[in-house]
């Protein structure tokens, strides 16, 4: 199901009005249907990190219809592991280097992941400013694995990757998840984290593995906190 206008206003916590503006002058990416815009889910919230811009995870988990065992992103980073200093001359060398160190499984095509990485920068960056890149394909990388992981990759350079602040990019998260609903889950949640100043600022400056870890989980605790007064209400 896509998002309605109503809906990204409530997510976002701004009036309707606002998001029709941020259509036409901010680039949110939507599609007009039958007179009607519709937004993508994982779009909105790559267009929302990308602008800094917080997006209500309550809300958003109400509307994934949550149920499942969701392994939050201290898990998932410690599935996917965190790897630095991989070499670059550009942003293709950038991205071979980071599909060489994913822990996907042995059937995967690692140059048909390669290629569909590079078609989709080739369409739009996946820089969110800052230094940081999201790189994944139109569709997101949805395999046979036991439960979502993101991979953490710091570049020895920095690479261009056409940002709209004009950083360039040292840093790249990876999602990779068993379903098309846990990819959206985990990349709300990195959203919202790459809002926390402190968790973004050890991560920028290649923060070693225990500080990363130590600002994700206190992040991560602030989900759970605000689960539990959610309960509470």
């Amino acid at each position: 199901m896509r998002l309605t206008v109503r809906d990204v206003s409530e997510l976002l916590g701004v009036a309707e009005p606002i998001v029709i503006k941020w259509i036409k002058n901010r680039a949110l990416p939507a599609r007009q249907i039958d007179g009607r815009y519709l937004f993508h889910r994982a779009e909105l919230l790559e267009w929302a990190t990308a602008n800094r811009i917080k997006v209500s995870l309550e809300l958003f988990d109400k509307q994934q219809d949550e149920g499942d065992d969701f392994p939050g992103l201290v898990r998932a980073i410690e599935a996917g592991g965190i790897h630095y200093d991989l070499a670059d001359t550009n942003k293709e060398r950038a991205l071979r280097a980071v599909v060489d160190v994913l822990p996907l499984p042995e059937e995967v095509d690692r140059e048909l992941v390669l290629r569909l990485f590079l078609a989709r920068e080739a369409s739009a960056t996946t820089a969110i400013g800052d230094g940081i890149a999201l790189p994944h394909v139109r569709n997101p990388i949805v395999v046979d694995v036991d439960e979502p992981m993101i991979t953490l990759c710091f570049l020895k350079e920095p690479v261009d990757f056409a940002a709209l602040d004009g950083k360039r990019v040292h840093v790249m998260f990876i999602l990779i998840c068993p379903t098309p609903r846990s990819h959206l889950r985990l990349l709300s949640r990195l959203s919202f984290a790459l809002h926390d100043d402190a968790f973004k600022r050890v991560v920028v400056e290649h923060g070693s593995k225990d500080n990363i870890m130590i600002e994700l989980r206190r992040v991560e605790d602030s989900f759970a906190a605000t689960e539990v007064g959610k309960g509470a209400r």
